[in-house]
């Protein structure tokens, strides 16, 4: 909803070119045009004005053979644009329950918490194998706002990967949140998870790791 919004008010191809660089670890103007199937030119003013209002900063891409390449990506500035699971309200909630029961409540409510949300992920999971309820899960992240893909091969193996967390606020202010996430993760899998994090400028990227074997 906040997205359709943005689309309608604002300029659609600004949130276009967020979006694709949120999904990404840095793209060129060139990359850029081609999947948004835009002009080079219009990108290029596009990611300029960005750039000068602090959306977007700028960095050189290594490669193989030649001079490396301007990359554009994300900055902190953009996270607004994007929901948040852990709103004030929900943290002033969690921070006074911690106040009146002690320093483990928050936990056990956070606990209940995720355990509700894997059952109502469980009755929409589908598929047999593990990788096909990763796909159905990593489409049913994505419909909630964490730009979740499910992802396979030979190298890196199978991994739910997301470009947005619902849940950085909670977790920031909860270290023991990305544990009741991947536990939650392996109880709707029934495989093994290993949850990292990269950061690059504004980008957080969570990957999620599954044993297939």
């Amino acid at each position: 909803m906040q997205f359709k919004i943005l689309e309608e008010f604002g300029k659609p191809q600004w949130m276009a070119i967020l979006t694709a660089l949120k999904r990404s670890t840095g793209l060129s103007v060139s990359e850029l045009a081609k999947q948004l199937g835009m002009s080079y030119m219009g990108v290029k003013q596009h990611c300029l004005e960005l750039q000068k209002r602090g959306y977007l900063d700028t960095w050189r891409r290594p490669k193989p053979v030649g001079r490396p390449e301007q990359v554009y990506r994300i900055t902190r500035k953009v996270d607004p644009l994007f929901p948040q699971a852990g709103n004030e309200v929900s943290l002033e909630v969690l921070r006074t329950v911690s106040q009146i029961y002690g320093p483990n409540a928050p936990d056990r409510l956070l606990f209940g918490y995720f355990n509700r949300k894997a059952d109502l992920y469980g009755k929409r999971l589908r598929g047999k194998t593990v990788a096909d309820r990763a796909v159905s899960l990593a489409r049913l992240r994505s419909a909630e706002g964490y730009l979740s893909e499910c992802l396979y091969d030979a190298r890196e193996g199978l991994r739910i990967v997301e470009f947005h967390s619902l849940l950085t606020e909670l977790i920031e202010a909860f270290p023991n949140v990305p544990l009741m996430e991947s536990q939650m993760f392996e109880r709707l899998l029934g495989a093994s998870v290993n949850r990292g994090e990269e950061r690059a400028s504004g980008l957080k990227k969570t990957v999620f790791r599954i044993a297939t074997l």
